[in-house]
């Protein structure tokens, strides 16, 4: 087996090259009559609002004919640049087509809601006297070239920018129509409810609306807890306020578990190994691993009973000790150490109260890098927007240098539910499913996708079937179990060995774990049920590679627009290379709820590859997954497509060559065109106006394997050290001793 190389070395920053002028797309057009029936709408959303009693800056939602690329948002009818109109958007979400398209919501003052109607005045009045009724790709390329330059100066002829003029007419293709959207679903139960940013303060907007804004908890300005009495005010006098609501309770079906022989189980006393956070039920203080968890009840003053200690006992029983009571499923990382947090009951609970806990929890423990949160809704997610315990891991993760391992959530006998529930929906988190001991999905296994795009779950391992139960440990003794709740923590083991042992960063460790359970062919399964694999079950077969494959990790920070390194030597064979390849990235973006399907902030678009010249001298990269984005000539290049076929917007990405082609034959070497170089390429983009994805970090996990088996690592080092990289082997045994010096209490005479 090869042990697995860390490489350090420079990335070049590089600019985003300009892409020239807008037009509409080859053989489009718009004609006069669609023109005109957007500023009939305008002109509506304008009469709604000026009879509407309540006083914010209007919502307009602007309805799409696709899934649009942030490109090809509204640029010049509602204001007179891509930024301000980028500025004034508040949410987003998806029809409930087949054939998904997207609603995006703005709010601007009234007086720019007038402007903007008069700007599609005078556009038609262009279009109807200097260009007839329909205006075409063509056209708008003669207005580029300044053809019409000294039309477009003369202000009594045409009165609105040559500029504005090209971005009007091109948001016209895109979009269907305008309006002010009012879908909401009425509930029975307390609410979460997230309003639109309008401008006006939340508390003037619930005097205005006879809700008492005393009496109303709130996470932040916008996301609120109302009674089901206050939200039926809410949906009654102001249904376009709410962006967002889903019900508070989060139910909880009980785990299936079973009685086994009783075992005395004994454990040796804690030194100084890592400690895993865990989130969950409570932990029962009499079982003989409890001197390896810290407890606290964070629910002081509630009732508890019995059925209160069960789940969140079971699950750090797997944490401290689950290869010592699971024979089959020792992973060879020993044991762990538990800070356990009882934030809820069993049955039921309230979000809004575990949603505080666990900022609370994760702010005062900061010592602690892995946390393990195996509780989940019966309910299904909303494929419009992001739970807000989903939303509230995500803000975590980006703000501090932890990571969440997050159960799938299990199908239950009284909630026919088919998707998974929150916070399984959390971007940042690694999801985890639970298949049987041959990889089949279990029964009880629940799917994505999130927001009709992000893969979820992440990952999958092993968590107990009716035909062979995970052991773990209750008050009561031994208990045979099944559960994604159960396959869980046996990742955040992992993960905490990889992070607080071998010193990974958790984007590496991440990228590792997700890379591991990927093969080099697509699974069997539905990722939208298993991820992108199941995860091996001892750690060797994640940190160790076989003989014919050269895997190496790079933690990165983007630096600009590209972030790159053109000089990653790869050994030869008579002129060619002969592997293929896979790489994996991770990276933890922001994100924001309010902006509903288009949740996170940042994109950064991976390109690896050997290295070619392109048509305009430059060297580029030709990516193994054929990547087209982010190419200097014009390409047609759907939304859809690219979030399809290149993850765009996905912070987790896999490209990789197939082992074999389409009829079976293995693939041949490829064609040495590049000095022997390949390259890495992350490129970031933003949606929101906003640095968000700069000087962020990256983690990316790429695997060599040879198409003859031969073993070419040595070959591999010497030439990236030639090259300048620092090459350091992923030593364990080193690791692991380095780890209980640094842990080694120092006494002081």
């Amino acid at each position: 087996m090869n042990e697995i190389l860390q490489l350090k070395g420079t990335f070049e920053p590089g600019k985003n090259s300009p892409m020239g002028p807008t037009n509409l797309p080859k053989n489009k057009s718009v004609t006069v009559e669609h023109l005109m029936n957007l500023k009939n709408d305008l002109m509506n959303v304008q009469k709604f609002w000026q009879n509407e009693k309540l006083q914010i800056n209007p919502l307009v939602s602007v309805y799409y004919n696709t899934v649009v690329a942030k490109s090809n948002r509204i640029k010049g009818i509602l204001e007179s640049s891509s930024k301000k109109n980028n500025d004034t958007i508040v949410g987003a979400k998806f029809t409930d087509e087949n054939k998904p398209k997207h609603i995006i919501t703005h709010c601007l003052e009234s007086y720019k809601l007038e402007a903007a109607i008069l700007n599609l005045a005078n556009v038609i009045s262009a279009v109807q006297n200097y260009f007839g009724n329909v205006i075409s790709h063509d056209t708008i390329n003669d207005i580029n070239s300044k053809k019409y330059k000294k039309l477009f100066e003369d202000k009594t002829k045409i009165k609105v920018s040559r500029t504005r003029f090209v971005n009007t007419i091109v948001d016209a293709f895109y979009v269907e129509k305008f309006g002010v959207d009012q879908d909401v679903s009425d509930m029975d139960e307390t609410a979460i409810v997230t309003i639109y940013e309008t401008g006006t303060k939340t508390s003037d907007i619930m005097k205005q609306l006879d809700i008492n804004f005393l009496d109303v908890r709130n996470i932040d300005e916008t996301t609120l807890l109302l009674r089901p009495d206050q939200y039926r005010v809410l949906i009654s006098k102001a249904p376009y306020l709410i962006s967002m609501a889903v019900t508070d309770i989060s139910k909880l079906e009980k785990d299936s578990f079973y009685d086994c022989e009783d075992i005395v189980t004994s454990i040796p006393h804690p030194g100084n190994e890592p400690t895993i956070g865990v989130i969950d039920t409570m932990f029962d203080e009499t079982v003989y691993f409890s001197e390896w968890v810290e407890f606290k009840n964070m629910v002081d003053g509630i009732d508890l009973d019995s059925s209160d200690y069960n789940h969140g006992t079971m699950v750090s029983s797997i944490i401290v000790d689950g290869p010592n009571i699971n024979k089959e499923l020792d992973d060879g990382c020993g044991r762990f150490k538990v800070r356990h947090f009882g934030v809820a009951k069993s049955g039921s609970f309230s979000s809004f109260a575990v949603m505080r806990a666990i900022k609370e929890i994760v702010e005062s423990n900061r010592d602690i890098k892995v946390w393990n949160l195996s509780l989940g809704s019966a309910l299904e997610i909303n494929s419009n927007f992001i739970s807000p315990e989903a939303s509230i891991l995500d803000k975590i993760q980006y703000e501090n240098d932890v990571i969440f391992v997050v159960a799938g959530t299990n199908k239950t006998s009284r909630f026919n539910a088919k998707k998974i529930g929150a916070p399984a929906d959390s971007i940042n988190s690694l999801v985890v499913n639970s298949v049987d001991f041959n990889g089949k999905p279990a029964d009880y296994t629940r799917e994505g996708l999130v927001l009709s795009f992000f893969n979820k779950p992440d990952v999958s391992y092993y968590g107990g079937t009716a035909d062979q139960r995970i052991r773990v440990c209750t008050p009561l003794g031994e208990k045979f179990v099944c559960g994604t709740s159960f396959a869980a923590p046996w990742i955040a083991r992992k993960l905490s060995y990889l992070i607080d042992v071998l010193g990974l960063t958790r984007e590496l460790a991440k990228a590792l774990i997700i890379d591991s359970a990927a093969g080099w062919s697509n699974e069997k399964y539905s990722p939208q049920k298993i991820g992108y694999g199941v995860v091996p079950k001892h750690i060797n077969q994640i940190i160790e590679t076989p003989d014919d494959e050269i895997k190496f990790m790079i933690n990165g920070i983007t630096l600009d627009y590209n972030t790159f390194a053109y000089n990653i030597p790869v050994p030869e064979d008579k002129e060619k290379f002969p592997f293929v390849a896979k790489a994996t990235l991770c990276y933890f973006p922001k994100c924001s709820r309010n902006q509903g399907v288009d949740y996170t902030n940042t994109e950064l678009d991976i390109h690896f590859g050997t290295l070619k010249k392109k048509k305009n001298g430059k060297i580029g990269i030709n990516p193994i997954n054929k990547n087209k984005q982010s190419e200097d000539e014009r390409i047609i290049l759907y939304e859809g497509q690219a979030r399809k076929e290149y993850r765009k917007w996905d912070n987790v990405k896999l490209l990789r060559d197939e082992l074999l082609t389409p009829t079976g034959k293995k693939r041949q070497p490829k064609p040495n065109n590049s000095n022997g170089l390949w390259g890495l390429s992350v490129r970031t983009k933003e949606r929101l106006n906003e640095k968000d994805g700069y000087n962020m970090r990256f983690g990316v996990i790429v695997t060599l394997k040879e198409i003859n088996g031969v073993n070419r690592i040595k070959d591999f080092i010497q030439l990236c050290q030639f090259k300048g990289w620092i090459v350091n082997k992923l030593d364990v045994e080193n690791q692991i001793n380095i780890y209980h010096i640094a842990e080694e209490e120092v006494v002081f005479d």
